[in-house]
């Protein structure tokens, strides 16, 4: 695909709906008594395969254009899949699955893709088997895995990183669990786990990082209404900030405060965004305003990096047409995403004639000069693809992106979006 230099980007958008919350609604809407009703719900292949997952395990899922329908089965009523469970791509279908299916009365084998088959599971299989749950894995810590039937008893576990998939793991095998299950983690991640819960009744709380959950006896059904994806608007926010004349409306975007590292980096680099309509139900929610604006450099690291991880990628563009330098620390997680998003990002900035680093935990981005037309890979990762297409719209002369299809997992119509703003 051919992407060239843009003119300003105008227009008034909405993303898709939060692929976390997508994916917690259809597992938590199969566990609960009752029917449940998702709308703004992601139809991305990640989000995909977790409905496959559950109707594999004879949960009823309807698909219409406006909503996901899911006929609960309660906490017990999960059967046996015929076939082994395949997550695609998707880590956090294969994570939080995990959970989920060690306190099932069944056993249960679970892979998905090359790059699935390539990311390390122990961190999640460890506090599980604390559990009593008995997995086996591929050396250990890869898929496939085999989840066998056994008791489990709550523990209290110290998570060794901040990681809102490891939580919540731990936290959907505490369901099953006798006693209680505590979490302590070491900063705040996203916890769109605990808020569903406390929705569907379920005792958790939540104090100074510390997360109590009490087993439930059921979960209780109710309707679901999935934000827009602050990750996929933070491709529109740099591309807004980045693109000379650009101005962005993003609709009804989730801002959960831990997602929001993105917004408190761009406007630290200097971007112009603003906020209107702000309501907050289950999730918080507003509009998102961006306008073009000089940005520079910033140092991007600690406490903050859970509360953008997913939006690293694209961050790193916003640095490359910054003055300036920015370095991001404490990034390691990145390398064991889709792909390494660290190597990727700093590869293929450097062949857009950036001045960018890797480091061991990170990069470090000297802006200053414009960057300039490539062809640029992929690498099998809808993040990196996505973020050096807006790279691409700001830089001089025509670039090339190679295997752009794989935005499908998250945003299939993302460039169909880009070319309706002017792009």
């Amino acid at each position: 695909m051919q992407v060239n230099t843009s003119g300003p980007l105008r227009g008034e958008i909405t993303v898709p709906g939060d692929k976390s919350i997508s994916h917690r609604a259809v597992m938590l809407g199969a566990l609960a008594k009752g029917t449940t009703h998702i709308t703004g719900f992601l139809m991305g292949e990640d989000c995909l395969s977790t409905i496959d997952c559950f109707r594999k395990m004879g949960v009823e899922i309807g698909i219409t254009e406006d909503e996901v329908i899911v006929h609960g089965v309660g906490l017990h009523g999960l059967s046996a899949p015929q076939d082994a469970l395949y997550t695609g791509n998707s880590g956090t279908t294969t994570r939080l699955l995990c959970g989920i299916l060690a306190g099932q009365s069944f056993p249960v084998t679970m892979s998905g893709d090359p790059s699935i088959q390539k990311r390390p599971m122990g961190r999640v299989i460890k506090p599980l088997r604390e559990m009593g749950a008995r997995i086996d894995g591929r050396d250990d810590n890869f898929c496939p895995l085999t989840i066998h039937p056994s008791e489990l008893c709550g523990i209290e576990y110290t998570l060794p990183v901040a990681s809102a998939q490891l939580k919540s793991a731990i936290l959907l095998a505490g369901l099953y669990a006798e006693g209680q299950t505590t979490v302590i983690e070491p900063a705040p991640s996203r916890d769109h786990t605990e808020r569903m819960f406390r929705a569907l009744g379920v005792e958790v709380e939540t104090h100074d990082g510390v997360i109590t959950l009490d087993p439930p006896e059921e979960l209780h059904a109710l309707d679901i209404a999935v934000p827009a994806d602050i990750s996929s608007a933070a491709f529109f926010l740099v591309a807004g900030a980045i693109v000379p004349g650009s101005e962005l409306t993003i609709k009804n975007v989730g801002v959960n405060p831990t997602r929001t590292g993105i917004l408190d980096v761009l406007r630290d680099m200097g971007a112009e965004i603003t906020e209107k309509n702000f309501r907050d139900d289950a999730e918080p929610v507003c509009d998102l305003i961006v306008k073009y604006s000089a940005l520079h450099g910033t140092t991007i690291g600690g406490e903050i990096i859970p509360r953008l991880i997913d939006e690293l990628p694209v961050i790193a563009v916003a640095a490359a047409f910054a003055q300036g330098e920015t370095i991001i620390r404490d990034a390691q997680e990145l390398k064991v995403k889709e792909s390494n998003r660290i190597a990727a990002m700093v590869t293929e900035l450097k062949k857009a004639g950036v001045d960018v680093e890797e480091t061991e935990d990170g990069m470090i981005i000297r802006g200053g000069k414009k960057p300039h037309g490539a062809t640029f890979e992929t690498y099998k990762d809808h993040r990196i693809a996505m973020s050096l297409a807006v790279c691409a719209l700001a830089c001089e002369g025509a670039s090339r992106i190679l295997d752009p299809e794989v935005v499908a997992i998250s945003y299939p119509t993302f460039f169909e979006t880009l070319q309706k703003l002017g792009g």
